[in-house]
């Protein structure tokens, strides 16, 4: 197996003091580096990580990323929040450029629904073929891997009753949800090309599937994660997708194929972990039983840990179980509002995750 790699995007939202979105992201940035990106929408920025071999490599990109978009955020009287939706009033703007503009005259009132931040995680693959079995192997685990990741309850000041409401926004989308069981690299290419030929996609960056090929890079891109509350969990995501992605390639190499679960079911399961995240159940892909979402999780955990090396293990053991302890980041903004019943208090207490 070749060299092992990862790299994470994150997406966060600007918000003012009283906590509504912000279109404030060409002021923040302005002066950043590369890696600190605009998105769709003014209120939104990114931060790209290079790519990382081991954990501790991530974790620091992570935390220094995340640093430096809290103080340039301050410095305009603005905080920076890691939830997968505004928790408040949306007043998102798009943000300038023929790109996102052709975006929005296409997808018409689906446009209301960008104002989201999600986590995107990317592993190395040595070729698209690789990469066609590896996005197999993981389409049964993307369900557990929102569950872990869900981290927004709430929107437009209330509660939705779903732990990752971003994602029901997201599979509103033609090209969103889980991608169909590709035969190979020319199967996969061909679906994309016929939804192209639909106009259900503009372009290979405009293919929202929750996990694909990377158009840009020779990565598989897991997409289906809300952006985690703090760059622990987000590099906890990382870890567990490279070893599912190291744990399909030996599979691979050994001639085992991957369970074609179909798309249609692998829906209704990220439906019910879109809706339950950390704290209800989640169906585990090895029995396909429904089981309390951390058992599951923990399931996950032994799947890949022969895989997880240079400190990984240790860290995913840690992080994982701090995480099953606190509960997932839409509990943790639920225990909030229920504590205080003001969302100014949720916000203060997103922001304050975020740059922890």
């Amino acid at each position: 197996m070749s060299e092992r790699t990862f790299g994470v995007e994150e997406e966060f939202l600007l918000v003012d003091a009283e906590g509504r979105p912000a279109a404030a992201a060409p002021a923040v940035l302005r002066g950043s580096p590369e890696e600190l990106q605009p998105e769709l929408v003014t209120c939104q920025v990114e931060s790209v990580t290079p790519v990382c071999g081991d954990v501790d490599e991530l974790l620091g990109c992570l935390r220094d990323q995340r640093r430096q978009l809290v103080e340039g955020a301050a410095e305009k009287g603005l905080r920076l929040l890691a939830t997968g939706t505004p928790p408040v009033e949306d007043t998102a703007r798009l943000t300038p450029g023929a790109r996102y503009r052709r975006i929005a005259d296409h997808f018409r009132g689906l446009m209301d629904s960008v104002n989201v931040c999600g986590c995107h995680i990317h592993v190395g693959v040595p070729d698209r073929e690789t990469g066609i079995g590896v996005l197999n192997h993981l389409r049964p685990w993307l369900p557990v891997l929102l569950a872990l990741s869900a981290n927004s309850p709430f929107a437009e000041g209330a509660d939705t009753g779903y732990a990752s409401w971003r994602y029901l926004a997201m599979s509103r989308w033609p090209s969103g949800g889980p991608p169909p069981f590709a035969e190979s690299a020319e199967h996969y290419e061909s679906l994309v090309g016929d939804m192209a030929q639909s106009g259900a996609v503009l372009d290979p960056a405009n293919l929202y599937w929750d996990i694909r090929l990377s158009p840009r890079h020779p990565t598989v891109e897991v997409r289906v994660c809300d952006v985690a509350p703090t760059a622990e969990e987000a590099a906890l995501l990382a870890v567990l997708v490279d070893g599912l992605a190291a744990t399909a390639r030996a599979r691979l190499d050994s001639g085992e194929t991957a369970e074609p679960v179909s798309q249609d079911v692998l829906r209704a399961d990220l439906w019910r972990a879109a809706r339950d995240g950390l704290a209800g159940q989640c169906v585990d892909p090895r029995t396909r039983s429904l089981r309390p979402a951390g058992e599951t999780l923990l399931g996950l955990l032994d799947e890949v840990r022969p895989q997880l090396q240079d400190g990984a293990k240790e860290f995913a053991e840690q992080t994982l179980a701090d995480v099953l302890a606190r509960g997932g980041g839409a509990a943790r903004q639920r225990d909030v509002l229920a504590r205080n019943g003001d969302f100014a208090e949720v916000v203060a207490f997103l922001a304050g995750q975020t740059k922890a």
